[in-house]
């Protein structure tokens, strides 16, 4: 088989996935929006959190041009990348019990506040409490996950929940468990993962609907622009200045 044969497979895998997500999703897409449009509205903050490879679309809408100013990003250290070494340290603090409490406790989250935890499993210890922690809070939760991993493997947290059962509103990537699209005789995994295309999808389409649910109400939303436009980064540093209570990644 070709190269090119298996990049027009794997573009045809994605497609198909984002069509059902698309379809699929249309109503969580809108919650989701409106719970973001809400927080903004009643003067809450926004933050966003994933680990390892789901931490990629939680740092596509921070500071983002065509993005929603407000968004922060929520880092627990040693997770939100594959820069750590040794890079397997970051699957095994996923796992850790109690590491999610220790960051919400010095984190800037607070009752009226939104939190996106992306994870494509939703198995861990991580993302389960730290909807836990942040719906104790008072935080609105929003999660991005794949539900097919609910039903496919076990969770790794000592309540045998998932991310799914502890948010507000769940946005499912329809991602199969062990995210790998694409299989042949000649290779001995399955390949060409997708999660990070669909659920990236998944995050701006819900960081538009907020736009506009906001616009709908008299209300302008703050939208960042293209440093690398002319006016941009004086239009950025109004925003960020009118919203500086708002906005922790310039701290």
């Amino acid at each position: 088989m070709s190269d090119r044969k298996l990049a027009a497979q794997f573009f045809d895998a994605a497609i198909g996935l984002l069509q059902r997500a698309r379809d699929e999703e249309a109503e969580a897409v809108e919650a989701a929006g409106t719970l973001l449009a809400d927080t903004v509205a009643d003067g809450g903050r926004l933050f966003a959190f994933g680990a390892g490879h789901s931490s990629l679309a939680a740092q596509d809408v921070v500071y983002r041009a065509g993005g929603l100013a407000l968004m922060n990003l929520l880092a627990v250290p040693g997770v939100v990348g594959v820069d750590v070494m040794p890079a397997t340290l970051g699957s095994a603090l996923e796992r850790v019990d109690g590491l999610a409490g220790a960051v919400l406790d010095t984190s800037p989250l607070r009752a009226g506040d939104a939190l996106v935890i992306v994870s494509l499993s939703g198995r861990n210890a991580l993302p389960v409490e730290m909807a836990l922690g942040a719906r104790a809070l008072g935080v609105k939760v929003i999660g991005v996950t794949s539900v097919a991993y609910a039903s496919g493997t076990t969770s790794r947290h000592s309540s045998g929940t998932f991310l799914k059962d502890h948010c507000d509103v769940v946005l499912d990537s329809k991602i199969a468990v062990g995210d790998a699209e694409l299989t042949l005789d000649t290779v001995p995994a399955p390949f060409a993962p997708a999660s990070t295309v669909v659920t990236s999808a998944l995050l701006q389409a819900v960081m538009a609907t907020a736009a506009g649910a906001l616009a709908d109400r008299g209300i302008e939303p703050p939208l960042l622009r293209s440093g690398n436009v002319d006016g941009g980064h004086d239009w950025n540093g109004r925003l960020m200045e009118e919203y500086r209570d708002r906005i922790f990644y310039r701290r």
